[in-house]
């Protein structure tokens, strides 16, 4: 017998609850979301959960929140897609707006500024974390290594854009797939377990009729998406006038941002950096480093991070006041996200009657590769400003090497990496030994 249909209330007290306890990245958002629509509530099978799932990976944004979306989507339409996607992130955005307040109003407070202090080197240690998982599961075989090395050799020593870097690598993988298609056998190769369907709502061989794919609808979708991107725009025109430009600068970085996050928030992270620190001096390397160890306290998608980036833009752009500064936050977090629901109500209906595409999964095998020699960048790029108190690898000197900073970067590394310390526990014990090392100086 199968499981009966949830109604939209049940489904949206989940939502809800997954908007609060979202923690643990990607991985642990899915474990979530995977323990209780699979295993306990039985609304959607295995298998197409793990289809679902397929088709968010290959995706850029965030795949959980866009997963949570799908599903949702698949329950009650386009309503619970919405519904199940919003609220993935709105916690979040208020958390993490209340946090940016506090950090502005009250970071230059000594030790308020010494929590922080002590949070930098942690972040190094979970950059260097998320490193070494990404490397794991994206390098297999020498081509990997060699393009891991091509794009952190592009990005920092010649200041490629991560854009370029991304498209480039994406050519030549289509340029291999044709000419040495060897390169990628065994990419592609399927790990769903045939796993039995029988007693769940939503299975592989479901009809669902709202899914069926019509071009009317995908054109309607889009002239949607399009009107809903241009309505702050025009908000800001006709509101701001004399900071329109700005405006317009920070939505149009935040788009080709969402468009160009493949393989998560790190991914992105160096991009968002190079420009927002290095070319449009919105916030320092430091805040950066700041507003990534909010993002990794607060639930939802790691990819958060961008808001307080925008945060940080109003503020500056403003001569520090709060309004403009919480409008930036939330412009950011609505044009980070927008793409990721047109990217689901667009192509999940097409992905509904296709099996896994083996074609892009191949390629972008290519661009997983790359993207850890630019999370290496990042790396350094947060290390170089920690461990030196520099922002340029010419200027680094033993004799300005931060050696505490060093010492609880390794304490930190092994903590989480060998004794599998939580992250968010960590992050409060760094903050504390800010805070000693405060009062002992």
């Amino acid at each position: 017998m199968s499981q009966q249909k949830p109604t939209f209330k049940e489904a949206f007290r989940f939502w809800l609850k997954l908007g609060f306890i979202s923690f643990g990245g990607p991985a642990g958002q899915i474990a979530i979301m995977h323990e209780f629509l699979v295993d306990k509530k039985k609304w959607i099978s295995d298998k197409k959960f793990l289809h679902a799932l397929n088709y968010c990976m290959l995706l850029p944004g965030p795949e959980a929140q866009q997963l949570a979306t799908y599903v949702g989507w698949l329950l009650h339409g386009v309503k619970g897609g919405i519904t199940a996607g919003v609220l993935f992130i709105l916690p979040s955005v208020f958390i993490l707006l209340g946090l940016s307040v506090v950090y502005v109003e009250y970071g230059k407070v000594p030790w308020v500024y010494a929590l922080f202090d002590g949070l930098k080197p942690a972040v190094i240690a979970i950059v260097i974390l998320a490193l070494i998982k990404i490397a794991k599961k994206s390098l297999h075989k020498n081509i990997h290594y060699l393009l891991a090395a091509l794009s952190f050799t592009a990005i920092f020593f010649l200041h490629v854009p991560f854009p370029v870097i991304i498209l480039s690598v994406i050519l030549l993988a289509i340029v291999l797939k044709y000419i040495y298609p060897s390169l990628f056998s065994g990419s592609g190769k399927s790990s769903q377990k045939n796993n039995s369907e029988e007693g769940y709502y939503l299975t592989t061989s479901s009809v669902i009729p709202h899914t069926g794919f019509n071009p009317f609808r995908l054109l309607r979708q889009f002239g949607i998406f399009v009107f809903l991107w241009t309505l702050p725009l025009m908000c800001f025109y006709f509101f701001a006038p004399d900071d329109y430009a700005f405006w317009k600068q920070l939505s149009l970085f935040f788009t080709q941002a969402a468009f160009i996050t493949f393989g998560g928030a790190y991914a992105v992270l160096p991009y968002v950096a190079q420009k927002a620190v290095g070319s449009f001096n919105w916030l320092t390397n430091l805040q950066m480093i700041d507003g990534l160890a909010m993002g990794e306290t607060t639930p939802g998608p790691l990819i958060m991070v961008l808001a307080f980036v925008g945060f940080m833009a109003g503020y500056s752009e403003s001569g520090n006041l709060l309004m403009p500064a919480s409008v930036g936050l939330l412009a950011t977090t609505f044009y980070t996200f927008l793409p990721s629901f047109f990217f689901i109500f667009a192509g999940a209906p097409i992905i509904e009657k296709t099996q896994h595409n083996t074609f892009v999964k191949d390629i972008l095998s290519f661009v997983t590769a790359a993207i850890v020699g630019v999370v290496l960048n990042l790396t350094l790029f947060f290390g170089e400003a920690v461990l030196f108190g520099v922002n340029d690898y010419h200027k680094i000197s033993l004799q300005h090497l931060n050696y505490l900073n060093l010492i609880w970067v390794a304490i930190s590394f092994i903590a989480m990496y060998r004794f599998k310390a939580g992250m968010i526990a960590w992050i409060g014990v760094s903050a504390l030994w800010g805070l000693v090392l405060y009062f002992v100086k």
